[in-house]
């Protein structure tokens, strides 16, 4: 069965039975009723995929592969800040009249840096090093920019990439700031294991461990019934992920590069509601 099943079910059970409630405290978010959204979090929670074992996409429900890939080529590979760059709308909420989401995501990874190699965007100076100086501790990339805050619509959510090659293995560190565990939790594990699978190729090396660091990964009170159901189900084999390997240049690979073999999830969950 699926590790990344039972990672995710453990990691639920823990934040349902263990969690601190922010019931009773004035908090920010709230359900479309104009009701408090309040949730049960863990502070820390470390994940860890091991790419060369599985890929790590549930089978308890669907996660859209082809959605999750179109996202992150658009922030790591187009270092769009656009929705007219993007398939899909999920970042419709957030964008003004132009479809700006202003200063965030790829538009920070895009701003090039000056380096004694000379001038790299964030991306760009990852790919060089790899290549270049694969024992590097120092291959990371970081949008959380203060000085520019102020001009996102959206502050982001997961922030930063440290990069490690061990041996012949690309492992990567995932830092993220907050998560809605029922919404986003899947999302963002598939996006970043493909981002590690493609650099990985890209670079000679192989896929190795994903670490997902979240600081507050939370359930929200309205999504506990959809979770407790969720992980009562039973998991299933992990697909194969598929992968073009005559793709040499990252910025080459488009969204038709990958498929699941074998994926075959458990029904979804429609109607989720969303705390804004």
């Amino acid at each position: 069965m699926s590790k990344a099943d039972l990672i995710f079910i453990d990691m639920c059970k823990d934040i349902l039975d263990n969690g601190f409630s922010d019931e009773g405290y004035d908090v920010r978010p709230r359900w479309e009723d104009g009701k408090p959204a309040h949730t049960k979090k863990k502070f820390g929670v470390v994940n860890r995929y091991d790419l060369s074992e599985e890929f790590p996409i549930l089978t308890l429900r669907p996660t859209n592969l082809r959605a999750a890939i179109d996202e992150i080529l658009w922030i790591w590979q187009k270092k769009s800040n656009n929705i007219k760059d993007l398939n899909s709308h999920i970042w419709d909420s957030w964008a003004d009249e132009t479809g700006s989401i202003g200063k965030a995501y790829g538009y920070q990874l895009g701003i090039k840096h000056k380096y004694k190699e000379g001038e790299f965007d964030q991306v760009d100076r990852v790919l060089y090093d790899l290549k270049h100086n694969p024992l590097s501790r120092r291959i990371m990339t970081n949008i959380y920019n203060h000085a520019d805050l102020h001009e996102m619509n959206l502050y982001p959510c997961a922030y930063s990439m440290t990069f490690n090659v061990t041996g012949d293995k690309l492992n990567g560190i995932l830092n993220q700031r907050s998560q809605d565990v029922l919404v986003a939790n899947n999302w963002n594990v598939v996006q970043y294991a493909v981002l590690l699978h493609m650099f990985a190729q890209v670079s000679g090396l192989k896929a190795g461990e994903l670490v997902h660091v979240i600081a507050d990964a939370h359930i929200y009170d309205r999504h506990e019934p959809l979770v407790r159901e969720l992980i009562e189900r039973e998991p299933k084999p992990a697909p194969k992920l598929i992968i073009n390997t005559d793709v040499t240049n990252f910025y080459d690979f488009k969204v038709s590069d990958f498929v699941l073999e074998g994926y075959e999830p458990g029904p979804q969950i429609k109607n989720i509601p969303v705390a804004v």
